[in-house]
């Protein structure tokens, strides 16, 4: 059966399937990225973890991965194959599409793990259908993904999407970017977390406890999230002036809480615009899975636009 290899590397962990021409997962697996061992480990950890892909695919569906598709975090040069940087990680500049290439003797597409989700949010997720979205995580930070047409646009240096480091609180609080008053430091689930335990005095409160509150009508959780809702409405405000997109799709942790996010989140971007066209508003789908699933149309275009396949996961 034909197949490619998928793999989304985290800052800890590894998740990686082999899926055939239509999507299906035809086999799953995790691993830990060992970054305790330092960033060469990491590096050898992937190219080992694909191999032992591409010889299970070889072995138990007749045949090896035609390609393999990889999401990765940090700075990404997809079209040069090279992670060029990620603190997590702690690597520079790393050749990993080549060193892939070499090992497993097949096609390899190297891409943004933000972006990778989001081409799989709008292609098979939450935005299927819409020709142009807009993909926001909102996890320890928030990161962006602009689709069109199909794609993910990454921009001519590789930073399109970057909405966390749209300055929403100016002179506000430091975000290590450099900049003052990033909308991370206001709605990413780690700033949600960290306003919360503040307000409580226990420093294990998190977001979900914070949301959880607010369901129960806590009014200091109220004013926690609702400064959140608010940064977050202002941040997409400004996005969606800029790139109109028909659909928002909003993922990560903060997701999570449901109708007590979407539902503010839509009233408060309601009330902003002015000209702008409202869009959907609309919880991500593939949760995370998106990353991997990404990875796997990342490989099937890759053979797409080398071999003039028809494919359409």
């Amino acid at each position: 059966m034909r197949h490619v290899i998928a793999l989304d590397v985290g800052g800890t962990g590894m998740k990686a399937a082999l899926v055939g021409a239509s999507g299906e997962l035809l086999h799953q697996a995790r691993r830990a990225t060992g970054r305790e061992r330092g960033p060469d480990a990491v590096v050898e950890g992937i190219l080992d973890f694909a191999a032992e892909l591409h010889a299970y695919g070889a072995e138990h569906l007749g045949e090896p991965a035609s390609a393999a598709g990889v999401a990765v975090p940090g700075i990404v040069d997809a079209e040069q194959g090279v992670a060029v940087y990620a603190a997590n990680l702690g690597w520079r500049d790393v050749p990993l599409r080549a060193l892939l290439t070499e090992r497993l003797g097949i096609p390899v597409a190297l891409g943004h793990d933000v972006r990778t989700g989001g081409l799989a949010e709008g292609r098979i997720g939450a935005g299927q259908g819409a020709d142009r979205f807009f993909f926001v995580p909102l996890g320890t930070g928030i990161a962006g993904a602009i689709g069109i047409g199909g794609r993910v646009e990454a921009g001519a240096h590789g930073f399109a999407g970057e909405i966390g480091h749209i300055v929403v609180r100016p002179g506000g609080a430091p975000c290590p970017c450099g900049q003052a008053g990033c909308l991370e430091r206001y709605a990413s689930a780690s700033a949600v977390s960290e306003a919360w335990a503040a307000a409580t005095g226990d420093p294990e409160a998190d977001a979900a406890d914070c949301a959880k509150a607010v369901e129960s009508g806590d009014p200091r959780a109220q004013t926690v999230w609702q400064n959140a809702v608010d940064a977050l409405a202002d941040g997409l405000v400004t996005a969606l002036t800029l790139l109109d997109p028909s659909t928002l799709i909003i993922g990560g942790g903060l997701a999570e809480a449901g109708e007590t996010l979407f539902t503010p989140l839509r009233d408060a971007i309601r009330q902003r615009i002015t000209f702008q066209k409202l869009p959907s508003v609309v919880p991500a789908a593939l949760g995370d899975t998106a990353g991997c699933l990404g990875a796997g149309l990342l490989a099937w275009d890759l053979l797409t636009t080398t071999d003039g396949m028809e494919v359409t996961p």
